[in-house]
């Protein structure tokens, strides 16, 4: 679905400016000592959206450090909203592409990486584009920590299904799957999207890949 521009984006950000980390790259190696030392983790969320799934995270625990990386801002702002609205000390939203990961973060720097409901591209052409892509995965483990974990949740099945295989080819071991996690009744905290799908009792897909040593295949010229 289509964000719709919104007329007042910039002055909205400002008010909620103690959220928005305008220079990610500047931050690189530096986030914990500068936005929170006394943080146990550093957790990253690829595509917080409205945030609400950020938000109620970061609430539930407050000593974890969250950064959310979000390409809309017409989306983040919302986002941020929420986290001022529930004053949150431990989240911070940066506009900002999943590919430049390894840009924004030192490597061993992130703990965890939240990816939820991310557009799953179902041409098989655009495939590299999905952020379970193996070429995502690998990226990613720039920044995480050696057993550092990705908690991956969609709706969309033919991506899930595609997800399971492109995990272990990157050199993630995969734990916690299921194809319909609030089969017994919500689980979790929830996103805007993940809520709308529970009521239409659509089942929602989730797994965790858990980074592993892991030798890169050859690639042939």
């Amino acid at each position: 679905m289509r964000m719709r521009k919104k007329k007042n984006l910039i002055p909205r950000m400002e008010r909620c400016s103690a959220y928005w980390v305008r220079d990610g790259f500047g931050l690189r190696g530096r986030w914990r000592e500068t936005l929170m030392p006394e943080a146990r983790e550093v957790r990253l969320e690829l595509g917080c959206g409205k945030g609400r799934f950020t938000a109620e995270t970061a609430r539930q625990e407050p000593d974890v450090l969250f950064v959310a990386i979000e390409k809309v801002p017409d989306a983040m702002v919302m986002a941020m909203e929420r986290a001022a609205a529930l004053a949150l000390k431990n989240v911070f939203f940066v506009v900002g592409d999943a590919a430049l990961l390894p840009d924004y973060f030192a490597p061993d720097e992130a703990d965890r990486i939240y990816i939820n409901f991310c557009d799953p591209w179902p041409p098989k052409r655009q495939a590299k584009r999905r952020l379970t892509h193996r070429g995502f995965l690998t990226l990613y483990r720039k920044v995480l920590k050696m057993g550092g974990q990705i908690h991956f949740k969609t709706d969309n099945q033919p991506l899930f299904a595609f997800s399971l295989e492109e995990f272990p080819q990157a050199g993630y071991a995969l734990s916690e799957v299921t194809r319909n996690l609030h089969g017994d009744g919500p689980q979790g905290v929830m996103t805007d999207y993940e809520a709308k799908f529970y009521d239409q009792g659509i089942a929602i897909n989730r797994c965790v890949g858990t980074m592993i040593p892991w030798t890169p295949p050859d690639i042939e010229a």
